[in-house]
């Protein structure tokens, strides 16, 4: 039996996962009572002072643990026209930083940005407010439980199997779950543009980005998706993760992360 029909229906929990075999227990994981900071870096390789804040991103998952924090990094594809067109780049991620941006009290998009728990952080350079506003996200009650899985689905495929379950405060809201796929340790020689002759480096990358709205309020929600690994990705650098999101409010209910499971390749 699949781990994400194991974990729905209760027949295993997180606790007991520990217990079985370590390569497979790796393929699923639950998400902590508290809430998690979704970290999301808007960027681009077509942006001349985007570099260091890619490696300040390549920072967090190392200072940082699982329960603490799940960053991303969304690259956008307005900065293509200048000459160099970014690779990981799609046009949902401009969209989306429009979106967050609308929410926000600046409007204007620009790279890089940072948004922590879907609020604008512009001074994420500085350490000490960047560490509070994870304190004030991390202190707060989860009003999501998620439970996420991995397999395989056939040859070069994966199937990413998340449970949300939403706190009875929030039922009835705008929410969407979203499955992310990305990628660490892509490297770039970039020939043209604003970074012209540097080479790049990136870790968290989002490859695959699929919302879904959460139409069944009053109980746990499974949503599977098969995703087809596109020859390009280093499937030893791929990674999952998750959200619970209110559309309209702009919160993030909980995020949680699944590192690379060998055995779902």
């Amino acid at each position: 039996m699949p781990w994400h029909t194991l974990l729905r229906s209760g027949l295993i929990s997180a606790m007991t996962l520990t217990a079985l075999d370590a390569t497979a227990a790796a393929c699923a994981a639950n998400s902590p009572p508290h809430t998690v900071a979704l970290v999301e870096l808007y960027t681009s390789e077509g942006c001349s002072s985007c570099p260091p804040a890619d490696a300040w991103l390549s920072k967090l998952a190392p200072r940082f643990a699982a329960d603490q924090l799940v960053a991303v990094a969304l690259h956008v594809d307005y900065w293509d026209y200048i000459g160099w067109k970014d690779p990981y780049a799609q046009a949902q991620f401009s969209e989306r930083q429009r979106r967050l941006g609308r929410k926000s009290r600046s409007p204007t998009i620009y790279t890089p940005e940072v948004f922590a728990g879907m609020r604008e952080l512009r001074d994420w350079r500085n350490a000490a407010a960047f560490e509070q506003r994870l304190r004030e996200i991390n202190q707060q009650t989860a009003r999501a439980d998620i439970r996420l899985s991995m397999e395989a689905a056939g040859k070069g495929e994966i199937r990413i199997a998340a449970d949300f379950q939403t706190a009875k405060a929030v039922r009835g809201r705008d929410l969407h779950g979203v499955i992310v796929l990305y990628e660490d340790q892509l490297v770039s020689h970039v020939r043209h543009g604003e970074n012209q002759g540097v080479t790049l480096r990136h870790d968290r990358v989002v490859r695959y980005w699929a919302p879904q709205p959460l139409t069944n309020a009053e109980e746990s929600q499974l949503v599977s998706k098969t995703i087809k690994l596109h020859p390009d990705w280093n499937t030893a650098k791929l990674g999952v993760a998750a959200f619970v999101e209110d559309s309209q409010s702009g919160e993030v209910l909980q995020v949680l992360a699944l590192p690379r499971c060998a055995a779902a390749f």
